[in-house]
């Protein structure tokens, strides 16, 4: 029977020596030295233990064990002759009584080396990921989520806000990403679908007379993978407070996340409040994106009446041509070209270049074209020698974000205009409240379809009448950005149902339709809801960001590879037919292509 460990394989010190004691965990390594001696390395959760087995008995026992077989060893502590000091039980050893096997490890060879896992084929990774989070490094990024989330929870109880869970199976609801729908068995042709987020839930909590809500809310959506995104689902720190304007949802990031990114983090430098505010149209005109890295000094100029005439073809008339001075660059030719190639790339643009020399001439890239507007380009941009201009061109929000792309780039390539060991957090605000649609071609919205738009009434008012363009409408939402990284969006929500009924009118939707498509939000509206706004953000892209991973799937315990799959469980799977026949569901196999 199975004797409780007196010890966890991290605990030991020297102190300990002469004490009895009993361990149990992973043989992790075995290094044998002659017949009759050997050295195992034991590791549990909380670290690594050497077992020095000495008797011929066990070590017939060891020799027949493969690695990661997990083991009882109960012996005596002693000191160890060779210590090692970069283990925190590099002063002792055990010297073990008895060996008993627990489970025993059946496969000679294991998938990848535990403590190199990280080096693996990430399919090898995803399909043996239990024996992956036995590697310390990758267990530590697990262990890190917990205690964000743990002072997460904490601090919003610290502000008076009440943790509630929202529903899972809901009615699908338009925002902004695909529904995963589940059928309902007792009611043949219709379904649940799984919440893209508790928008509804939270609002609704609002108007319910309820003045403070959060929950690390789990949220799905059927959209691809990508570094800071997982496929499937994810979570958020979802928070709503009702009387609230822009400003009080912002006093409560402002105060609960710099502590804790500054303790859990890898850097431990945080912005402190106030963080900056950045309107939406300035953020992509001087960073070309909208959410900026403000680790990087550089920022984006415009250069398009520099360059008007120009016989340069990108520079065309209505064209838009930006520009990103980079003083003091020792980038080589090929590197400039490389970072060229990995802005096209990302942002599906060329961009171009040239250099100021010492002698205040342009060389390289697309130097020949600007010699006749040498001194007003050098006036304008600020040049001064040994300056290297990235240069985007085309219709202006391309070449926004192609200058944004190469702006990142250049930043971290070139030294001394990126300080990395820090977090530096901002909000971008006054988002457009609508957009033209890259498929439809027609207006939809831009972001939340439930936020107030700026100006309320009047203006939509104007914007049904024709009296402007809806394309100027601003939206009171804002993003939290932090590291060029958007950790979350919020917003001041539209909490009238005259006002709610006039924003969807502008895409097509009359008050019928957003009556049959909100039911209960619209009839809690009529009721006399409160003003009220939210934020929401990231627990996934929060956590990546303090261990200082680049990709979202590393701090997640049992992520979906890109193709959101889950090859260690088998998921997407099918299914029997009697389960299809109950839920009232036929499967048509798309046809093959002729």
């Amino acid at each position: 029977m199975f004797q409780s460990r007196t010890h966890t394989c991290g605990a030991l010190r020297i102190e300990n020596c002469g004490e009895k004691v009993t361990l149990a965990g992973w043989m992790e390594n075995v290094r044998e030295v002659g017949s009759n001696f050997a050295f195992v390395i034991l590791r549990d959760f909380y670290g690594t233990t050497q077992v020095v087995v000495e008797d011929p008995e066990m070590m017939k026992l060891v020799k027949s064990l493969n690695k990661e077989t997990t083991l009882q060893v109960t012996g005596i502590v002693r000191e160890r002759s060779s210590k090692n000091p970069k283990l925190p039980t590099g002063d002792i050893e055990i010297v073990p009584e008895k060996i008993d096997v627990l489970g025993r490890c059946r496969y000679n060879e294991l998938p990848f080396e535990i403590n190199r896992s990280r080096d693996a084929d990430e399919t090898q990774r995803l399909k043996y990921r239990y024996l992956d989070l036995r590697n310390p490094e990758v267990k530590n990024n697990i262990v890190l989520r917990c205690k964000v989330v743990a002072a997460l929870r904490a601090a919003m109880a610290e502000h008076d806000f009440l943790e509630i869970t929202t529903p899972i199976l809901t009615a699908s609801s338009p925002e902004g990403a695909r529904d995963y729908l589940v059928p309902a068995r007792k009611h043949p042709g219709k379904f649940y679908a799984l919440p893209q987020a508790p928008q509804q839930f939270k609002q609704l909590l609002m108007t319910a007379g309820f003045d403070r809500y959060f929950q690390i809310a789990p949220c799905f959506r059927d959209e691809d993978a990508r570094g800071d995104r997982s496929p499937g689902e994810f979570y958020q720190m979802d928070m709503e407070m009702a009387f609230a304007a822009q400003d009080d949802v912002f006093a409560i990031p402002e105060d609960v996340l710099p502590p804790i990114f500054a303790k859990f983090g890898k850097y431990n430098i945080a912005s402190s409040a106030p963080f900056k505010r950045i309107p939406y149209l300035e953020s992509m005109e001087l960073y070309g994106s909208d959410k900026p890295d403000l680790r990087i000094d550089l920022i984006v100029q415009d250069m398009t009446d520099l360059v008007s005439g120009s016989e340069f073809a990108p520079f065309a008339a209505g064209n838009t041509v930006k520009a990103i001075v980079v003083s003091n660059s020792e980038l080589t030719r090929k590197q400039i070209d490389q970072l060229c190639a990995d802005t096209e790339v990302q942002a599906g643009q060329k961009p171009y270049w040239f250099r100021m020399e010492k002698d205040g001439s342009f060389v390289g890239g697309i130097s020949k074209f600007l010699a006749d507007k040498h001194d007003e380009i050098v006036e304008k941009l600020g040049l001064t020698p040994g300056c290297l201009v990235g240069v985007t061109a085309g219709k202006k929000l391309a070449a926004q974000k192609t200058a944004g792309v190469f702006r990142k780039l250049l930043g971290a390539a070139v030294p001394g205009h990126m300080d990395r060991e820090r977090y530096e957090f901002c909000w971008v605000v006054d988002f457009p409240m609508y957009e033209i649609g890259e498929e439809s071609g027609e207006l939809e919205f831009c972001h939340n379809p439930f936020s107030m738009p700026g100006g309320g009434a009047e203006t939509l008012d104007k914007a049904i009448a024709g009296e402007i363009d809806p394309l100027t409408i601003t939206a009171q939402q804002y993003d939290l950005v932090c590291n060029g990284v958007e950790l979350s969006s919020g917003a001041v929500r539209n909490h009238d149902p005259e006002i709610m009924v006039k924003a969807f009118s502008l895409v097509r939707l009359g008050e019928d339709d957003v009556k049959a498509k909100f039911p209960a939000m619209y009839n809690a509206f009529c009721y006399g809801a409160p003003p009220h706004a939210g934020i929401a953000p990231g627990v996934d892209r929060m956590v990546m960001l303090l261990a200082g991973e680049d990709s979202i799937r590393e701090i997640i315990p049992f992520p979906m590879n890109k193709n959101a799959q889950d090859i260690m469980m088998g998921a997407p799977s099918e299914v029997t037919q009697k389960q299809l026949d109950e839920l009232h569901i036929a499967l048509v196999k798309p046809e093959e292509n002729k």
